[in-house]
């Protein structure tokens, strides 16, 4: 019977709670048991309502969570894809720039000189500092031959010393390791003297960094700052590449001749690109 009543009075109440709803709109103000059972409402209902929304809000903050990471990593891979291309633009720029300084170069010298300069990617270098040898993605097909010059758009860097079928070695001026300074000497004169000075370039020296010429028998037909080239008599380069700029002269072995150091006009580390000459065939 307790239960009974119990379940009758909690009917009551709330079909009584519901007219009060009903007739608060035809009514005049609220009297305080109203105001009191209105307000005791809300506030059960605010103990309710403020832990059901926050637990709502956690899990809302937890998929938004999931969200942003998501469109991060989405963010992180777009920046990544981003930077290698630009990279790759870059490189694509600067080779582009070589290419066309070296296609000007070469349309000169086709005007000075009748030589064809076939252009070749430096493909790996010896890591040895006293082999200066560099691999080129040229070789026999391509009718490379041992001995032939190899420049850049600033000057002599070398020769070719072993082909191959697809690939060649390239001896560059500054090797130090072969004791037979003929196998590599070069003829050279000094560019735009009509007295047409003597000299070979047999050595380089690591320490100064500088090409050391011999033989010279005139050195008052030369001066500091005079561009050094090739002579074409040695048989091996061609006639009119640039090798370098006069140092310094001093006297040589002996006291007969005399010592002439050169800066050499090219570059010899970073190489990317070379010009292999070739010189043609004379009936």
């Amino acid at each position: 019977m307790g239960n009974k009543r119990l379940f009758f009075l909690m009917s009551g109440l709330v079909c009584f709670f519901i007219l009060m709803g009903l007739t608060l709109g035809n009514r005049g103000p609220m009297t305080w048991p109203e105001k009191f059972v209105k307000d005791s409402i809300s506030w059960t209902q605010g103990l309710f309502y403020r832990p059901s929304a926050a637990i709502a809000g956690f899990f809302e903050d937890i998929r938004q969570l999931r969200v942003i990471y998501e469109e991060n990593k989405t963010l992180k891979l777009t920046l990544t894809q981003y930077a290698r291309d630009t990279q790759r633009l870059n490189e694509l720029e600067a080779q582009n720039k070589r290419l066309m300084e070296e296609l000007g170069f070469t349309e000169r010298q086709r005007q000075q000189n009748n030589y064809t300069y076939r252009i070749a990617e430096v493909v790996t270098i010896d890591p040895d500092p006293y082999n200066s040898t560099v691999t080129i993605n040229l070789g026999d097909k391509d009718g490379i031959k041992e001995n032939m010059a190899v420049m850049t758009v600033d000057g002599l860097v070398g020769r070719v010393s072993k082909v191959f079928g697809f690939h060649s070695n390239v001896q560059l001026l500054t090797e130090t390791t072969d004791t037979d300074n003929s196998s590599k000497a070069i003829a050279v004169t000094v560019k735009g003297n009509e007295n047409q000075p003597f000299g070979m370039i047999e050595s380089y020296d690591p320490k100064t960094g500088e090409l050391v010429m011999n033989k010279v028998e005139h050195a008052d037909d030369m001066k500091v700052g005079d561009t050094i080239i090739t002579s074409g008599l040695g048989q091996v380069f061609p006639k009119g590449i640039e090798v370098g700029t006069i140092t310094s002269i001093g006297p040589g072995e002996f006291g007969i001749t005399y010592k002439v150091m050169v800066k050499p006009k090219a570059s010899f580390s970073h190489i990317r690109e070379v010009f292999v000459v070739e010189v043609p065939k004379v009936e």
